[in-house]
């Protein structure tokens, strides 16, 4: 098989440093596959296409490459939709139509250009499950299918055929199997494209919430469960989700959308697949409004909720943007992010431990919306002492706590006089604002650092 409506993709990206977040990282190019699915629109993975700073495409059928841009990209799916410039590209194409989800033992044929290779490679495999799988490129839990093929790198985003139709569009392998790979289904795949047509938010939205399983009988009757129902124990709610105000911690979440939720966690999604109750949103657009059953001190509510974009108190990894910092008598001031996490090897084993907990078990609340990290120091005679003291997180400004990173700026800009800063390991850096002010501009020159903070704390 050779489809002609499969492309090649050649990207150059630039990501940033977030060592030296005031710059960015050599460019760098890679390859990956998409699919021709409209005149001059090409679907892809979001990670083929991640950080690009220049895109071309090219055809089976031509050795040109056309110049393309990103119409539209949503990072938590993995999708991207491409748009070429030159109208010559829709010239004797043909165009892949979007299919339905398959089924269970369904055989797809995965195709793409594997790095390397001039020619198109396809890999044929059964699907063997269809449930949430952890998404490598956004860290989020969302529906895909799984095939016993192997996704090449280089093949990464390039279809996956049912039948002469688009059944998903291919995005990671399992690292702890031999040639298995997952796609992203073609409902994902239908509600990314109609969000475009409909001038929708990309990110998939998320409850804000922190859930426990039910499956223990004792458990179930502590919370007052009635007999023949099940769900999950919501166990923390993350400030700024869709579920604050409206559930609380201790409530016991029944249905979503009138699908009940086992004691597992699970729904039987479309009436096939057991799988987390999570996989619901990804249908849905930020601004959809969803019903909820809970149950609260015994009684049975229902609530409706307006869904919003999924947060956490120590982001997920984040594309196409530039981190945020800010450089103070040559401290470096970072919100502790995954990206910052990874510029540790083996960053899940050797990051700073408080960080790890915040990542893993850190839950955002109307006080601290954000973990302000102090990440390096500048040496220059004014932090002389303070060497020592990077890699911990910021307590408080002065005796205030610092809710997030615009407002720990804030605080420092507004400072007079003595300014007293706290850290997590009990450390105390004070400094003098007046001084303060004349060291900057001298530190800045010496680092080649151009601005004292990222563009959106300058705004």
């Amino acid at each position: 098989m050779s489809d002609p409506s499969v492309v090649r993709i050649y990207a150059t990206t630039q990501e940033p440093d977030h060592d030296s977040p005031w710059q960015a990282s050599s460019p760098s190019s890679s390859t990956g596959s998409g699919v021709i699915i409209g005149p001059r629109r090409v679907l892809t993975g979001a990670h083929v296409v991640a950080d690009a700073t220049f895109l071309q495409v090219q055809k089976v059928s031509d050795p040109n490459k056309f110049i393309a841009r990103v119409v539209r990209v949503a990072h938590d799916c993995d999708l991207a939709l491409l748009e070429v410039e030159d109208p010559a590209f829709s010239d004797d194409v043909d165009v892949a139509e979007i299919g339905e989800l398959p089924s269970l033992r369904d055989r797809v044929s995965v195709v793409g250009y594997p790095i390397g290779g001039e020619e198109i490679s396809v890999t044929e495999g059964v699907v063997s499950r269809i449930e949430v799988q952890r998404y490598s490129h956004s860290q989020r839990y969302l529906l895909a299918a799984t095939v016993d093929a192997a996704i090449n790198q280089g093949n990464s985003g390039g279809p996956a055929f049912l039948d002469g139709k688009v059944a998903g569009i291919a995005f990671q392998t399992l690292d702890d199997a031999e040639n298995i790979g997952e796609i992203v289904p073609a409902p994902v795949v239908r509600t990314f494209l109609r969000g475009i047509d409909a001038g929708r938010a990309p990110e998939v939205p998320g409850l804000g919430v922190i859930t426990q399983n039910l499956e223990n009988p004792t458990l179930r009757a502590r919370l007052g469960m009635p007999a023949g129902r099940s769900g999950v124990l919501v166990s923390r709610v993350e400030f700024g989700g869709a579920c604050w105000g409206a559930i609380e911690a201790g409530d016991a979440l029944l249905s979503i959308n009138g699908m009940p939720i086992a004691n597992n966690g699970t729904i039987q999604y479309r009436g096939q697949y057991r799988t987390r109750f999570s996989a619901e949103l990804a249908e849905h657009f930020v601004g959809d409004r969803i019903e909820l059953e809970i149950l609260r001190s015994g009684a049975l509510e229902k609530v409706t909720v307006e869904l919003a974009p999924q947060v956490y108190l120590v982001p997920r990894s984040q594309y196409d943007r530039q981190p945020s910092y800010f450089v103070y008598a040559g401290l470096v001031f970072q919100p502790l992010t995954r990206d910052f996490l990874s510029t540790w090897d083996e960053w899940w084993n050797k990051a700073p431990k408080e960080f790890l907990h915040h990542y893993y078990v850190g839950v955002r609340t109307p006080e601290r919306r954000e973990v302000v990290v102090l990440s390096q120091v500048l040496a220059d005679e004014i932090n002389v002492g303070y060497e020592d003291l990077y890699n911990e997180s910021i307590v408080s400004v002065n005796g205030v706590k610092p809710g997030d990173m615009r407002e720990f700026v804030d605080l420092l800009s507004a400072a007079r006089g003595r300014v007293e800063l706290r850290t997590s390991a009990d450390g105390v850096i004070v400094l003098d604002a007046d001084e303060v002010a004349g060291a900057n501009q001298r530190i800045l020159e010496r680092y080649h650092i151009q601005h004292d903070r990222s563009p959106e704390l300058r705004a």
